[in-house]
């Protein structure tokens, strides 16, 4: 593998604090040869192809099996759909912070790791949250959206919020909602109010720690009321550029915002001009600098049944032999990630060497699991689940896809949101589907029917689109198309192009 120049720490304007062995150079030279969101270091072993059925269990919530609850939940969900939702923003935290100011400051009642990013943030959290667990922390965790029900934003000790206890949190805060809505130009948000419940919720547990992830974007966005000790970074790519900015760097720029001073900032590989943006950032307020590729990585992976075996490189040293139950190369990144976000809050790196217990950090990450992402849901013919909902993250998913099942013949189930750059989508999964089916999920955030089939017409050839209206018939219709070639000709069908267009198909699967 060809080598290339690597900028310099100088050029960066920042230097980590975590030593780097020789034999880590390795990472630094394969990975800095491919496109960083891609890149993996090849172990040379031999693979296996995956065939692990589904999941035992399900981690996502299901609705209220009591009528009263399901009602009340219902309620809550209606008021908070009321609010503005979570596309139409205004850039301040102004409203959120005066909300906190009323609560009492529940967010400083418990540290907290703060994630931020383009791809990759949820599955991040979970992993960071696993970890978090097996050392014996009582964790919160809130990300967004969710896949089937609101409760799963928030989840104590790694189980949801149980319904009652969700509405109960809303319930406790909503005259203080009131308060300052009276007082300010603006309603809160849907995602401020949602913001507000879990950090009330995580300082009413308590918890021992918050695993936190963005909405959107950083400096503005309503978490960032937090002083997290460890600041997440994952990929950055292209996405919301109409709120964000138009490059990766201006990007970068606006999800820095969550580095605060004195923090450790945990850098998944970036493009070089987020990843200039970023460090420019860590300088500015003092912050220590850990990034992929060079104070850690992914040293070896090998696909296994059911995920793929890794040799981590944490700040602390090796760590052999992690079984993680999740595809794909991106997921054994994220996985890097989560390492070295758990190692910088237990202080590993900067005030101690010594790695953390390698049984437990195994342990963790066996358990991992991921809904929505590389979901395995069915066999025969198996269908994928994934929310891959741009350029980027379809990219990383058709690779996964590929490595991870080799289907002889995969077809496409896509529903979008307005808004995406789903000829980029398009054009990241063209090389793997033989067909594809076109619809629209059940929110009215998808996309218009007749201008997705056009637009599919256009990448994939009108002999290769079916349009189906309704997400049902369309998974009949993908099914149909993938047993053409028989029981055992090794054909799958991957469901994909948003996180609502997973939750919808999940449920019409079966799996609540």
């Amino acid at each position: 593998m060809s080598e290339q120049p690597q900028p310099s720490d100088d050029e960066f304007g920042a230097t980590g604090e975590f030593g780097v062995s020789d034999e880590f150079h390795q990472i630094v030279d394969a990975e800095t040869d491919r496109d960083p969101d891609l890149a993996v270091i090849e172990a040379g072993s031999r693979t296996l192809r995956a065939q692990a059925g589904p999941p035992q269990g399900d981690p996502v919530p299901t609705r209220p099996s009591d009528p009263e609850v399901d009602r009340a939940l219902r309620e809550v969900e209606e008021e908070l759909a009321g609010r503005w939702g979570e596309t139409k923003l205004d850039p301040s935290v102004q409203r959120i912070a005066a909300l906190m100011d009323v609560l009492g400051e529940p967010q400083r009642a418990y540290p907290s790791i703060h994630i931020t990013g383009t791809n990759g943030k949820t599955s991040t959290a979970r992993m960071i949250e696993a970890l978090l667990s097996a050392f014996e922390l009582r964790t919160g965790r809130y990300t967004s959206p969710h896949v089937q029900l609101i409760t799963e934003r928030i989840s104590l000790d790694g189980v949801p919020m149980d319904a009652e206890r969700f509405i109960e949190t809303y319930r406790d805060i909503r005259p203080y909602v009131e308060m300052v809505d009276a007082k300010e130009d603006y309603r809160l948000s849907f995602f401020e109010v949602m913001t507000a419940m879990a950090y009330a919720a995580f300082a009413d547990a308590p918890v021992d720690v918050a695993v936190v992830e963005v909405g959107m974007g950083g400096t503005w966005d309503a978490t960032n009321v937090i002083d997290s000790s460890v600041a997440v970074i994952t990929p950055i790519d292209l996405d919301h550029t109409d709120r964000l900015g138009g490059t990766v760097g201006e990007i970068a720029l606006e999800k820095g915002g969550i580095i605060k001073p004195g923090a450790t900032a945990i850098l998944a590989q970036q493009p070089v001009d987020a990843a200039q943006a970023l460090l420019k950032r860590a300088v500015e307020v003092d912050a220590t600098v850990a990034r992929a590729g060079m104070e850690f990585g992914v040293m070896a992976r090998e696909v296994a049944v059911g995920g793929q075996r890794l040799t981590l490189r944490g700040l602390g040293g090796e760590y052999e032999d992690v079984f993680l139950p999740l595809h794909g190369a991106h997921m054994a990144h994220n996985a890097a990630v989560a390492l070295a976000a758990v190692e910088a809050f237990f202080g590993i790196g900067a005030h101690q060497a010594s790695p953390l217990d390698v049984d437990t950090v195994r342990a963790a990450f066996a358990t991992v699991t991921s809904p929505g992402r590389m979901e395995v849901v069915r066999r025969s013919p198996t269908i994928v689940l994934d929310a891959a909902h741009n350029p980027a993250g379809a990219r990383v998913t058709a690779e996964a896809v590929t490595e991870a099942f080799g289907f002889t013949r995969l077809i496409g189930v896509l529903a979008t949101s307005e808004g995406k750059d789903v000829r980029g989508v398009f054009e990241a999964f063209e090389p793997i589907l033989a067909e594809v089916v076109i619809t629209q999920n059940s929110t009215h955030r998808s996309m218009d029917l007749d201008a997705l089939a056009a637009l599919a017409v256009e990448v994939f050839g009108v002999d290769r689109v079916q349009v189906e209206p309704r997400l049902d018939d369309a998974l009949e219709a993908a099914i149909t198309l993938a047993e053409e070639e028989g029981e055992y000709a090794g054909a799958g069908v991957l469901v994909t192009g948003s996180v609502f267009t997973v939750g919808d198909a999940r449920l019409l699967l079966g799996r609540r």
